[in-house]
């Protein structure tokens, strides 16, 4: 285990890739399943994992095809539905029982998108998803912005370096997306950014059955106020809640701000 993992790493197959996950709180009763964003291994989401461990949840998080130590897919297999078809698969794989779905950025998209094939699951967590898509907004952070960075990361960085482009990031979590996000295949981040301009996320929030809660960064430049004010006029059933000093990266901002956000939706009573 790396210095930066507190769970155990295991590995799964489903949809004929091998997925890498990292489990928490193996004992307890109830399971959420976290996904992380288009360039965050696993072990980004180490310190977020814990602390909803703390709750009495059993956590999983995968390293997303293309990302950590999971299978690098075929050119033209990082759409949302290939993306969904794992997030199914790998569930069902590790044997969760009608999981809590989080997801963080292009996880969000995914949880969403993986919702109504998992009858039971829920709630749905979705932190700051790019709302992005044909005739709207391109994404904040182009194809550019994001090459540089693992471009980087791949002749060697350092938390310093890294500070550049998260200014308010703990040290830890600089240190840590220093060392692993080298691990994020090329052609994997730049065909998920493509997504996040060619496919459409509003029909997936809109089709959203389970349980359901949006978390923004109060900041994020990804999903706006006027797009969050979209989003409840789409389905005004669902609480938008917006967490202060947070910008895109809620939980890297603000991780207390993030907790108090999601604990009533993630570890409510059974």
């Amino acid at each position: 285990m790396s210095a930066c993992e507190r769970g155990r790493r295991t590995a799964v197959h489903a949809n004929g890739l091998r997925h890498e996950v990292l489990l928490y709180n193996e004992d307890a009763d109830r399971d959420l399943y976290l996904v992380p964003g288009i360039t965050s291994p696993a072990v980004t989401a180490d310190f977020v994992a814990v602390e909803l461990a703390a709750m009495g949840l059993r956590v999983a998080v995968p390293d997303v095809r293309g990302r950590g130590g999971s299978d690098v897919a075929p050119s033209g297999g990082y759409t949302l539905a290939d993306y969904t078809e794992d997030a199914v698969g790998v569930i069902r794989a590790l044997g969760l029982r009608d999981p809590v779905l989080l997801g963080h950025s292009m996880g969000a998209r995914i949880v969403a998108a993986a919702s109504p094939a998992l009858p039971g699951a829920g709630p749905v967590i979705l932190v700051d998803p790019p709302v992005s898509g044909p005739g709207r907004r391109p994404y904040p952070t182009t194809r550019e912005q994001f090459l540089r960075q693992l471009h980087e990361a791949k002749a060697g960085t350092d938390a310093e370096a890294v500070r550049r482009f998260y200014p308010r990031w703990p040290e830890r979590e600089l240190r840590i997306r220093a060392q692993v996000l080298a691990s994020c295949d090329e052609t994997a981040v730049v065909e998920t950014h493509r997504g996040f301009e060619t496919e459409e996320f509003h029909p997936h929030y809109a089709a959203l059955a389970a349980p359901a809660v949006l978390v923004r960064g109060a900041d994020s430049p990804v999903l706006r106020d006027e797009d969050a004010a979209e989003l409840s006029r789409l389905r005004p059933d669902i609480p938008i809640v917006s967490v202060p000093a947070a910008g895109h990266m809620v939980p890297w901002d603000n991780l207390a701000g993030f907790l108090d956000a999601v604990r009533p939706f993630a570890a409510p009573a059974r």
